[in-house]
């Protein structure tokens, strides 16, 4: 191993996704893609936000056990390897409540109100009461989870970087207040690793989302798959066979930018621009570069489905060795704050 990939090894990653339902092809190129990667380079931690699901979906916690369980199936299909990755679930971890709590008496009330995310998902979620303690709170509960772990990078497009840079200004405010002679850090300040994240936009050309009826979930079968990506939508302004389009304004030529290759990529482009080819061709040479990519993933969940119980042990493995770290924490925690 050369001495980069050692450093690399080092270092560690904290990411989690929120339990709301089955995985889609966006979760796919926007996370998991890049999560298999990064495990080979670092030691990473990913855990199912549950506790964060709550945040705006508490009146229901009806499907949360079994959402749970198929988002751990969906994690080992697409890769992540348990011998490599610790993988838990955040409510199995107590001292995250404790953190959460503690952080909460040194967190000025601004630094929350101030998070872009906070005002955004208000209003596009507006059809329910987000006037709780809990979203408010929500992203010091993430911060919480990244400074438990004293996780170097967090993995996040650029959307997300606020959150990381207010982990940053709490770890600092933790680290003045209550480090001995104000010199020991007790938390290192976590970098944005970021990443590109592609926008997979729904079959119907809204955000992808299981609410709306539109994605295409991890789980699905090619039947289900060509299904729902022949009847998508594509540029309006092409009505008939014989009109030229516009790739860049077309939700399938987002997938082949995703999945399909750059010489696939020239010819639907210009294919389009031409009316050389039509949206059902283009959907056809779309299928023959997704379809490879999700029929392993629906393969090996099959076979993961059949062991429940084993892949409940994954969990209680990877429970076990983030409670071992988060405990540890907890103790400096305690300490520095002479609880």
């Amino acid at each position: 191993m050369i001495e980069s990939e050692k450093e690399h090894k080092n270092k560690r990653v904290l990411s989690g996704m929120r339990p709301t339902g089955r995985l889609h092809i966006g979760h796919l190129v926007g996370a998991l893609q890049n999560w298999v990667k990064l495990q080979n380079q670092y030691e990473c931690f990913h855990f199912i936000a549950d506790w964060h699901m709550l945040t705006t979906d508490y009146m229901d916690t009806s499907e949360l056990e079994d959402n749970r369980f198929q988002m751990i199936l969906d994690w080992l299909a697409c890769g992540l390897d348990p011998n490599r990755s610790t993988l838990f679930v955040q409510s199995s971890i107590k001292e995250h409540a404790e953190l959460h709590l503690l952080l909460s008496m040194i967190t000025p009330l601004g630094w929350l109100e101030r998070v872009p995310s906070y005002k955004e998902m208000r209003e596009n979620l507006a059809d329910k009461d987000l006037n709780t303690y809990g979203f408010l709170g929500y992203p010091l509960l993430q911060s919480a989870d990244i400074l438990m772990y004293k996780a170097d990078f967090v993995p996040v497009g650029e959307d997300q970087v606020p959150h990381v840079e207010l982990t940053r200004e709490i770890a600092r405010r933790f680290n003045f207040t209550y480090g001995r002679n104000r010199t020991e850090a007790v938390f290192p300040e976590p970098q944005a690793l970021l990443t590109p994240v592609p926008r997979l936009p729904g079959t119907d050309g809204r955000k992808m989302s299981k609410s709306f009826g539109n994605d295409i979930k991890l789980s699905d079968d090619p039947a289900i798959v060509e299904k729902k990506i022949l009847p998508m939508v594509t540029d309006p302004a092409r009505k008939r066979r014989q009109d030229p389009g516009n790739p860049d304004i077309c939700p399938v030529f987002d997938y082949h930018k995703a999945f399909s290759t750059e010489a696939t990529q020239g010819w639907a482009a210009h294919g389009c621009r031409t009316a050389e080819i039509g949206c059902i061709d283009c959907k056809h040479g779309l299928l023959k570069h997704l379809l490879p990519v999700l029929e392993p993933i629906a393969a090996s969940r099959r076979e993961l489905e059949a062991h429940p119980e084993a892949v409940r042990e994954v969990l209680d493995a990877g429970n076990k060795t983030a409670r071992h770290v988060a405990q540890a924490t907890m103790d400096e925690v305690r300490k520095a704050m002479r609880l």
